[in-house]
């Protein structure tokens, strides 16, 4: 295995599948190093719009793979058709539409060089033909053995034919190609040193050179080869053309040894994903054999069918580099311990580096009653259920002195970990008598009796209460309903870590995800840039528009649909109602497969610009890359600023999650759009508040069509009209 840690390059074809502005710029954000277009599949007269389109959405590098000394078929009738055993076909180099009688060869002076006797196969072989008679147009060729070929394939002659070193066409397309600033370039079936110092003349001294080594000749001539290029490609498909495939792996081997010795790069193409051209993973074998690769010594890997003409491009990219990330991580040296990890490579990394799981499920009664009991309120136990489950990672329970003093004043952790919500179980003087630091004691609820978690006792302490108000909340007024909270407990508070015992019973269970879970899902699906959307309320269109605009724009692959179904304060929607509008919204409206929605059965805070951070790093650790906040994110009335989140964010530098910042959106009809502001009058620009819109639908009347969909309102009057409890009391 290598020692040495270096950069593994991404090389992506690009083709029918992924030459949009879109995928490139996933791709790219993915990490592609750089963009191949193949010249044996690139009309030239579509080259430059191609590159134009290219170096639109990605400032990474790209490559002209020229077509280079091969022969390919013409274009064939459908694309395919059917050479049957013991046919005759003619050749010929005259550009014609090619069927079971005639087809042509490129370029068009071969057919006049083949003799009787040469044999023939024509796309590795699916289809095997025997030169029967010739001149100096065209040939005769018996149908050895039969079968479909298509256009635009390879051709392979048993006997040595010189060609030039590269065709007409990629001497025109390397034209265009430095006129639009590309220098890389790759010489396809370089054969000897004096062919690649021919192709260095025509690209220039400064372009990058890649020779790509892919029949016998350029195996035997690597040595010079090496000399004089700057990088060489396996290409391991042609070269299974004239080596036995049985042979493949041990000189990818060979190559890949003597180009580390001469030290240049070396690059391996061909059947790295193959299967998911089709499916979205790639098998096992796969698998192998790119760590194989890897380890053998390659410092680039190419995707070549997969990106070009395959159903999952990006997610191909996402897999390839999630492998070389595995390559990485274990290259000196694999412990079981580390295997082990379960956290993605492909997704956003955790708060911390690694998800917290103190899950210490089916403890047993009898063990648990050598331990005192702690009756506690809801909200604890609900924090205690997402510390065990790594929603608060890295924060493995209850914050000690220290660390609520680090997050009051730093939005850090005593590590330098951002964490801007001090995670408290609070007590007064009474609940804390005969608590000892060093014991274990069982976090109860404080209602029916059950026990839940365990806490280890580090720190038994007291707190000034306003001075975690005013530091969390930025006010000590009571009508604060998180002020309220505080201060109707008591002043002591425990610190330690805490094991969970069971989870909390909760009629939204099939909706609540582990970040564990949510990350196997989006891995699934082959996500790896997630937008995360945290709300209190029923869906409306403003929110719909932002969540599909932040999809769109920020180039994400799906969409985390996270409200909050704990403990709200009064006037707010109950959960069930907001889990049904976004119930709705998926199976009408949402685009298909891209949004995943889940339940995070936690407690609001109120706490404005410290608990939209909070709520953003929750995200980051289910996987989310970006993060939509919008205007007072998870503020109360007036004690927040429009922008004050915003300024928290922007003073915290990277949190390791992308904010997506939005401010106050109205309605213009003559835009016919949600803006910010716009050059039209105040009368066409129109607003309507959450207040007014709960006002409306309590009286049974429908808010405006732009500000909610008809169905979510209608939803909403007939759960009211049926007695059922829509806002929470």
């Amino acid at each position: 295995m290598k020692k040495e840690n270096k950069k593994i390059k991404i090389l992506c074809t690009l083709g029918p599948s992924s030459l949009d502005g879109k995928t490139i710029s996933k791709m790219s954000n993915l990490g592609v190093d750089i963009f191949r277009l193949n010249l044996s599949h690139t009309e030239l007269d579509r080259l430059e719009e191609l590159i134009l389109l290219i170096k639109k959405h990605t400032a990474k590098p790209i490559c002209l793979d020229t077509e280079g000394a091969q022969v390919r078929t013409g274009y064939v009738k459908d694309n395919r058709i059917y050479l049957e055993d013991d046919s005759q076909v003619v050749i010929t180099g005259t550009n014609l539409i090619g069927d079971n009688k005639t087809i042509c060869f490129n370029p068009e002076f071969v057919p006049a060089l083949l003799q009787p006797g040469d044999q023939i196969g024509i796309d590795f072989e699916s289809v095997i033909l025997q030169i029967i008679s010739s001149d100096q147009k065209s040939a005769v060729a018996r149908v050895v053995s039969g079968g479909y070929i298509g256009s635009n394939k390879a051709v392979t002659i048993d006997r040595e034919i010189e060609l030039p070193v590269v065709s007409k066409k990629d001497q025109a397309a390397i034209k265009i190609g430095r006129r639009h600033g590309i220098n890389h370039f790759a010489l396809s079936f370089a054969s000897c040193g004096q062919d690649v110092q021919a192709f260095r003349r025509l690209i220039g001294e400064k372009s990058k050179l890649i020779a790509k080594i892919e029949n016998k000749r350029g195996v035997e001539a690597l040595k010079e080869i090496l000399i004089y290029a700057d990088a060489i490609l396996i290409d391991r498909g042609d070269l299974s053309r004239e080596e036995p495939i049985e042979k493949i792996p041990f000189l990818q081997k060979l190559i890949i040894n003597q180009a580390n010795k001469e030290k240049v790069p070396v690059y391996v193409a061909t059947n790295l994903l193959e299967s998911m051209v089709k499916v979205t993973m790639p098998t096992r074998a796969e698998a192998g054999d790119v760590i194989n690769t890897l380890m053998d010594g390659a410092d680039g890997l190419v995707l070549a069918a997969e990106t070009a003409i395959g159903a999952y491009p990006v997610n191909c990219v996402a897999m390839i580099r999630k492998m070389i990330s595995q390559y990485s991580q274990y290259s000196h040296g694999i412990s079981l311990s580390e295997l082990q990890r379960k956290e993605s490579f492909l997704l956003n990394e955790p708060n911390g580096g690694r998800l917290v799981n103190q899950l210490f499920i089916n403890q047993k009664g009898n063990e648990l009653s050598k331990y005192k009991s702690l009756m506690v309120d809801k909200n604890v136990l609900l924090d205690a259920e997402q510390i065990a489950i790594g929603t608060f990672s890295p924060v493995t329970g209850f914050m000690n002195k220290q660390e609520v003093d680090s997050v009051l004043r730093d939005h850090r952790l005593p590590s330098g970990v951002i964490w801007p919500l001090p995670i408290l179980l609070q007590l007064t003087q009474q609940e804390i008598q005969g608590l000892k630091i060093g014991e274990k004691v069982v976090l109860t609820d404080q209602t029916t009796g059950e026990p839940y978690a365990i806490l280890t006792i580090e720190d038994i302490y007291n707190y000034d209460l306003d001075i975690i108000c005013r530091e969390t909340f930025g006010t000590l007024e009571s009508n604060h309903p998180g002020v309220q909270v505080i201060k109707s407990k008591g002043k002591y508070f425990l610190g330690g870590p805490i094991k969970l015992i069971k989870r909390l019973p909760s009629k939204f269970k099939q909706y609540e995800i582990t970040p564990k879970q949510a990350r196997n899902i989006f891995e699934n699906k082959g996500w790896s840039n997630v937008v995360g959307f945290h709300t209190r309320n029923v869906i409306h269109r403003v929110h719909e528009y932002i969540q599909l605009l932040s999809l769109e724009n920020f180039h994400c692959d799906g969409l985390f649909v996270h409200p909050v179904v704990g403990p709200k304060k009064e006037g707010d929607y109950k959960a069930d109602m907001i889990l049904k509008s976004y119930e709705l919204m998926l199976s009408k409206y949402y685009p298909k497969g891209k949004v995943v929605l889940a339940a995070f059965q936690n407690h609001s805070r109120y706490a404005g610009p410290r608990e939209a951070v909070f709520t953003a790093l929750c995200r980051k650790n289910f996987g989310c890359s970006h993060f939509i906040v919008g205007r007072d994110h998870t503020g109360v009335g007036n004690y927040y600023g429009p922008k004050d989140s915003q300024k928290l964010f922007t003073s915290l530098g990277d949190i390791g999650i992308t904010p997506i910042f939005f401010n106050e959106l109205h309605y213009c009809k003559k835009c016919d759009s949600y803006v910010e502001r716009c050059s039209h009058d105040q009368i066409n620009v129109l607003s309507v508040s959450g207040t007014g819109a709960r006002q409306m639908l309590k009286a049974g009347d429908c808010p405006p069509e732009w500000f909610m969909r008809k169905e979510i309102a209608s939803l909403i009057i007939d759960q009211i009209k049926q007695g059922q409890e829509v806002f929470v009391r």
